[in-house]
């Protein structure tokens, strides 16, 4: 599917449908405005930093649009081609909460090594703090990056190895809703 066509074709509609939460039409919509954006059929980095600034306008979205790209990025070949685009979509705007922990512990866990550390969970924060600038206020235990990591270690890492294993990142995330809340940044979207 990189190579950019103007409709998708019955297999790839039925693969879709079968790899999403999406029907046949809002697969076709999503695949007609992707194709308009991208006329090549893929999104590179540069153009999804783009996007996240239009959501974004007050801070500075690039660094965690990075991280973001790089788990949309299923094939790591540094591009988005609509298919990993709309399951990536399905999972973080229609998925369940279990879909949602995955796809977010892919997100913190940027070496992939299935565990998630304090400096990879320091790294997303600070970027979502920079990307959404000024807009947010926070309570005095959270108002820095540092503070935010270290609330979230002090609750999840119950072995207090200064990892995260997806169970503990998952049982955390339950106690703590502004977690689950920032997985669903693309409700609405859709």
């Amino acid at each position: 599917m990189g190579k950019s066509q103007s409709k998708l074709t019955p297999e790839e509609l039925k693969t879709l449908q079968h790899e999403t939460k999406f029907d046949k039409k809002e697969l076709q919509q999503w695949y007609k405005g992707f194709v308009k954006d991208c006329p090549s059929g893929e999104l590179d980095k540069t153009e999804f930093q783009k996007i996240y600034k239009q959501f974004f306008p007050f801070g500075d979205p690039s660094t965690f649009a990075d991280y973001v790209f790089n788990v949309f990025d299923a094939n790591k070949n540094g591009k988005i081609e609509f298919k990993e685009f709309i399951v990536a979509l399905s999972v973080t705007s229609r998925g369940d909460l279990e879909d949602k922990l995955k796809w977010a512990f892919q997100l913190y866990d940027i070496d992939n090594d299935n565990s998630i550390t304090y400096d990879e969970m320091l790294s997303i924060v600070d970027a979502i703090y920079k990307m959404v600038g000024t807009m947010v206020k926070l309570p005095a235990d959270e108002d820095t990056p540092d503070k935010r990591v270290t609330k979230i270690f002090s609750l999840m890492d119950k072995d207090k190895d200064g990892k995260l294993t997806f169970e503990e990142f998952k049982e955390g995330s339950m106690k703590d809703p502004t977690i689950v809340q920032a997985l669903s940044l693309y409700d609405g979207l859709v």
